[in-house]
């Protein structure tokens, strides 16, 4: 089971990358309702927070005894966001490179670091191996943002990307 979640975080960068390959900067752009993220922020989210929090946090847990740990408040990053590097390509390769290091990371914990424990403010105590999942469910609902920021999901984009080819 650890083995498939790990899996499914790895799949993250190129799902980003099927969603945007052809998406104009002026789509990545646009807001799609007041309040919510342009396709380009939310790829730099994923990003940032890949090597600011989510593997930080596992790292702690794996060096430290329960350590408090903190997580991006995305209100508060979205403003002060460093945009040096928001080109489309360089926001999907950073992401990915980020993203791997995260997965070595995950693929290379022994059983008992699994259950390595944290603590959140918030959220309170919990697991590498739960804070996994809620990762899971991050990446879960920031695709969605970002296939609601371009119109089309995933599958979308492969069905017709398999029609152009035939």
């Amino acid at each position: 089971m650890t083995t498939e979640r790990i899996d499914l975080l790895s799949a993250t960068p190129k799902t980003l990358a099927h969603l945007v390959a052809e998406t104009s900067d002026e789509l990545l752009d646009a807001a799609v309702a007041p309040g919510e993220w342009t396709a380009r922020t939310v790829l730099a989210h994923l990003r940032d927070d890949e090597f600011l929090c989510m593997r930080v946090c596992v790292e702690r847990a794996l060096a430290e005894e329960k350590p408090s740990v903190a997580l991006l408040d995305g209100a508060d990053w979205v403003g002060d966001r460093n945009r040096t590097r928001d080109r489309k390509e360089w926001l999907l390769a950073d992401f990915a490179l980020q993203r791997q290091a995260s997965v070595s990371i995950l693929r290379a914990l022994r059983p008992a670091e699994w259950e390595r424990r944290m603590h959140h403010a918030e959220y309170g105590e919990f697991t590498i191996s739960q804070f996994l999942d809620a990762w899971l469910r991050h990446d879960a609902e920031h695709v969605a943002q970002l296939e609601r920021a371009v119109g089309e999901t995933l599958g979308d984009v492969l069905r017709r990307r398999a029609r152009m080819s035939e």
